[in-house]
């Protein structure tokens, strides 16, 4: 199988992190808060779904599986990306200086 480097599909692919320019100051705490925000406002959500639908007020049960599934997703990967942030800190800990 012959794999074309000069194909440029890379270019296709969305820019899901922005750029550092002028338009966009926010700091990494800022970022971290507004990430933790989301997937805070996600368990939020499908907590409300979830009583909604035991007290008979959504017929609809696809609706809350499928926002329980988002918070749910969201959060696993928030707890990967906080091991991966100890995992680094650790490593950074055991450096001999």
């Amino acid at each position: 199988m012959k794999i074309d480097f000069n194909n440029n599909n890379i270019s296709k692919i969305p820019d899901i992190f922005p750029q550092n320019n002028k338009k966009n100051n926010t700091s990494f705490s800022e970022m971290l808060n507004n990430s933790l925000s989301q997937v805070n406002q996600l368990q939020l959500e499908s907590e409300n779904l979830n009583n909604q639908l035991i007290t008979g007020g959504i017929a609809n049960a696809h609706q809350v599986v499928i926002a329980t599934q988002k918070a749910e997703m969201a959060l696993q990967f928030t707890i990967q990306i906080r091991n991966k942030f100890l995992d680094a800190y650790n490593e950074i800990m055991r450096m001999p200086i």
